[in-house]
């Protein structure tokens, strides 16, 4: 082969392997997306992660000690507000109750029995007071002897010392039907404390004994949350708490679902930060429930603490720091150069600034692609 064609070969080979890495290596590494500003309106917010929780989370114990009768809910089942719950083993108590009822039904009669007797009583007296007022007339025109007078007198007297005599055993017999009264209420009042309600509509969430178990009148059996006081507990840096107030918006992300977003608000800031931690409990409310909802469950929370609206909007992937500037890489004439931007507000994905130029070609930087710098021939 004569010298020229080998040296026009070679020329085309090493003509060939240039293009191959100007078009494979070279034009990738300098192909970057380019992206523009956007005018729209940029929330400023504050995250953190923390877990579900409740504001009202009730004990449900039995007023009573002593053997579970029944349970009548289980975990993860709601419950109306005045449900029976629990039944508590009452032992004798119904035989107790039932002989004091017995015991107050015939002091109840004694009195009626007795206020009878009253009123024969009463018409005897009526009786023998007209009896008396006429011997006493016979008895001062002479026509009556002086024992027959004498015995009209004692029959009065007598009946008079009688109705005195059951008026005081009615007011003995109606103290022991109050006594009664009062027993049967004491019993009756034990036995409804055997039986628990639900003192609130809610959610069961755990049940800590089981039937036949015994238990002290301390003890918990079940645990309710009332789901309308539902929120998570974020701890937040006291750096970024002190942006966070009362009544602000947030999104609420569970980590069991986390492509859905609920939405909640700040209901509460704790007065007393945590000295060793030094972040700052926030308690956000759902505002719609989660279902099913699991306590002490992770979750992260963004909470928006200020928006500006109208506003120049850039991602915040695109800012760079050089030379101890902030800025963006833009396009011009296919090539890069550095540009410093005034920063007005900053959240987790955009940043606004001043500059109001819309149509800006911003450079996106990538790690996988060559480094930018200052005249770098850029590739769309």
């Amino acid at each position: 082969m004569k010298p020229v064609i080998k040296y026009l070969l070679t020329v085309v080979v090493i003509a060939a392997l240039g293009l191959v890495v100007y078009v494979k290596v070279f034009v990738p590494k300098h192909t970057f997306s380019i992206v523009h500003p956007v005018a729209g309106q940029l929330n400023v917010t504050v995250q953190g992660i923390g877990n579900v929780n409740a504001l009202n989370i009730y004990s449900i114990t039995a007023q009573t000690g002593g053997k579970i009768l029944q349970i009548l809910t289980d975990e993860g089942r709601w419950v109306k507000k005045g449900d029976l719950l629990i039944v508590m083993d009452g032992v004798d108590l119904p035989e107790q109750l039932e002989r004091v009822q017995a015991d107050l039904h015939k002091a109840e009669y004694e009195v009626k029995a007795l206020q009878g007797d009253l009123r024969n009583q009463e018409a005897q007296r009526t009786l023998l007071q007209i009896t008396f007022s006429r011997y006493k007339k016979l008895y001062k025109q002479g026509f009556v002897a002086q024992a027959e007078y004498d015995k009209a007198i004692a029959d009065l007297q007598g009946i008079r010392a009688a109705i005195k005599a059951t008026g005081s055993r009615i007011k003995s017999s109606q103290s022991a039907v109050m006594a009664a009264s009062k027993n049967v209420d004491a019993l009756q009042e034990k036995i409804d404390r055997l039986r628990v309600y639900s003192p609130t509509a809610g959610y069961v969430i755990t049940k800590e004994a089981e039937v036949g178990q015994y238990v002290q009148p301390s003890s918990t059996i079940l645990k309710i949350v009332d789901p309308a006081s539902l929120w998570v507990e974020v701890k937040l840096d006291e750096r970024i708490s002190a942006q966070v107030k009362p009544s602000q918006e947030a999104r609420i992300i569970l980590r069991s679902q986390p492509d859905r977003t609920y939405k909640g608000v700040v209901k509460r800031i704790d007065a007393m930060t945590d000295p060793v931690t030094l972040e700052r409990t926030v308690n956000v409310a759902f505002k719609t429930l989660p279902e099913p909802f699991f306590i002490n469950e992770q979750a992260r929370v963004v909470i928006e603490v200020n928006r500006y609206d109208h506003v120049t909007k850039i991602p915040l992937t695109t800012v760079v720091q050089k030379n101890g500037k902030t800025g963006v890489w833009v396009v011009k004439n296919e090539r890069a150069h550095f540009l410093p931007v005034d920063t007005i507000a900053v959240n987790e994905t955009e940043m606004a600034i001043t500059h109001g130029d819309l149509e800006l070609s911003i450079v996106l930087p990538d790690r996988h692609k060559k480094s930018l710098n200052e005249g770098m021939r850029i590739f769309q």
